[in-house]
């Protein structure tokens, strides 16, 4: 491949988003450049759900899956790079990648995802995305009735109560320090049967990221069969924040209706973008983000 050739979109991210927004681009007849470093955050999720017609099949079957239909078509490449560099220059933007190769395109579409901060927790990296989840529709149905756990406090954690509520009678809130909840939802977690242990965790005991325990500074320990919980982010990509792209107060990319960022022909799709994630929406906002990408190229030619 020519280390400088110029394409109507390229796409960072080749995951579930940027594949989507690939496939849209690609049967347009847009040539296309695909760059991916390889590590979804879901790497570790055994199975993924709620995703119609993939219901149980695991993050790398679905991924693999689409990549081979999306290389069908002939105007689509795909290289194993990082992206590390974007400069805007006119209408053209220019990436550079962590191998040294440049690229140049008309187009950009993020589709880099978010990169969660993990607590100092000894073996709770080790059981995220396997029985540590963030998801009650992703995870949910497959941990229902069993003895589970909140690792959060105020508002985040009565929100997962109120959802997990449904799945499971056995419900406690691990808030790891001082409750933060206000007369209203200790009543409504008192009407609901949800406890509240207010100890510090100290270390998530698990066999092969399945949890047995959650253990507490005190040495004391309570058994669960899984927990959820909510953690801070940060964007997996610094380049769109260079490039002038304004981020929500959520700490998202900030995104209109149609998958634009703030930055005129930069575009951005999944869960960089977007509150809610799952499969299901990093494959319509990537469809969106490339149909867009297209009809803007369309409208600046035709």
């Amino acid at each position: 491949m020519n280390p400088k050739k110029k394409f109507d979109a390229i796409i960072i991210g080749g995951s579930y988003s940027g594949l989507s927004a690939a496939m849209t681009l690609g049967r347009s007849l847009r040539n296309v450049l695909i760059i991916d470093s390889g590590l979804p955050c879901n790497r570790q999720t055994p199975y993924s759900h709620n995703f119609i017609t993939q219901d149980g099949a695991t993050p790398s079957e679905i991924s693999q899956k689409a990549k081979s239909q999306v290389l069908k078509y002939d105007t689509v490449r795909f290289i194993e790079d990082k992206a590390v560099k974007g400069i805007k220059n006119g209408h053209s933007f220019h990436i550079h990648t962590e191998s040294g190769k440049e690229f140049k395109a008309k187009k950009l579409i993020f589709a880099t995802g978010i990169k969660d901060i993990m607590p100092q927790i000894k073996g709770f990296s080790d059981c995220w995305g396997i029985s540590v989840v963030h998801c009650p529709y992703c995870h949910g149905y497959e941990i229902r009735h069993k003895k589970t756990g909140i690792m959060a406090n105020g508002e985040k954690a009565m929100h997962l109560a109120s959802l997990v509520n449904n799945l499971t009678e056995d419900l406690t809130i691990l808030t790891s320090g001082k409750a933060n909840f206000n007369a209203e939802q200790i009543l409504k977690l008192t009407k609901n049967n949800i406890k509240v242990i207010e100890k510090e965790i100290s270390e998530i005991e698990h066999e092969n990221g399945y949890i047995k325990n959650v253990i507490f500074k005190d040495n004391s320990k309570e058994y669960f069969n899984a927990t959820y919980t909510a953690l801070p982010f940060t964007q997996h990509s610094d380049i769109p924040v260079i490039l002038g792209c304004k981020l929500n107060e959520q700490g998202f990319i900030q995104v209109d209706m149609m998958q634009k960022t703030t930055i005129d022909g930069l575009f951005a799709c999944g869960d960089n973008s977007l509150g809610v994630r799952s499969i299901a929406n990093a494959v319509s906002t990537g469809n969106m983000a490339g149909a867009v990408a297209n009809m803007e190229l369309t409208q600046e030619r035709f």
